[in-house]
Parts: structure tokens; C-alpha cells; sequence
């Protein structure tokens, strides 16, 4: 597995997050999700203007071997998503960190943020999978 970056959070069903520093968040799947799903063959995005709390279901990944529901970390209003991914699905399995971001959240209360896991946190998560 590739290094998880450490100026991201994350979620126990393996999303990222990455404090834009502006209210918003951007927030994709991590290298591990797209390892375990295999090679992405689609990607269901949000809507924008859509109001998340967190938890809620905002989109599946589906790939070869599965499909995966995917769950808002945090709450917030999406305010932009990643329409390159309708196209080029594979950009998830190509770049989870960077290119491969799925959507962006204005934040409700960015105070949430602390509640998601950190880099180490997260490791243990994913080792747990493996």
C-alpha cells in the first residue's frame, strides 16, 4: 500500500478528506479503497446543491469485482463534484489523493473535521482490513 497522506483526514469507510482552508472540503476514496475495489469502471456522483449530513449515502464506485455505496464524512452542501470521473472512472485507480477527488463540501460545521481520523488512526484501520 502507498503512503497516506498525512494532511488529509479520513473515515473508517475509507474516504478522505482534505481541509481546503477556505469552509470547504474536498473528499474522495483512499489508495486502499481503490486497491481492494479493483479497477473502477464507474462512478455515481452527487448532485450539487445537495444537502449531506453526515453519513448519508452521496454515491457508488463500482468496479469489476464490486459496487460500493460511498458515505459523506462530514456535513455539508456539495458545491462541486468531479464530472472528469464520468469519463475516466479509472482516475480513481490512477490518483485516489489528486486527481481522482469525487466531490466538494461547504462545510456546516468545521469543528467536524477533528471528529474524522488522522494518518496513524487510519492506518490501523486499513491494516485491520488486510
Amino acid at each position: 500500500m502507498s503512503a497516506i497522506p498525512a494532511n488529509l483526514r479520513y473515515t473508517e469507510s475509507h474516504e478522505w478528506v482534505l481541509d481546503n482552508g477556505d469552509g470547504t472540503v474536498t473528499i474522495g476514496i483512499t489508495d486502499h479503497a481503490q486497491e481492494a475495489l479493483g479497477d473502477v469502471v464507474f462512478v455515481e456522483l452527487p448532485e450539487v446543491g445537495a444537502a449531506l449530513a453526515k453519513g448519508d449515502e452521496f454515491g457508488v464506485v463500482e468496479s469489476v469485482k464490486a459496487a460500493s455505496d460511498l458515505y459523506a464524512p462530514i456535513a455539508g452542501e456539495v458545491v462541486a463534484v468531479n464530472e472528469a470521473l464520468e469519463d475516466a472512472p479509472e482516475t480513481l485507480n490512477e490518483s485516489p489523493y489528486e486527481d481522482g477527488w469525487i466531490m466538494k463540501l461547504r462545510l456546516e460545521d468545521a469543528a467536524a473535521l477533528e471528529g474524522l481520523l488522522d494518518t496513524d488512526a487510519y492506518q490501523a484501520v486499513a491494516d485491520a482490513d488486510d
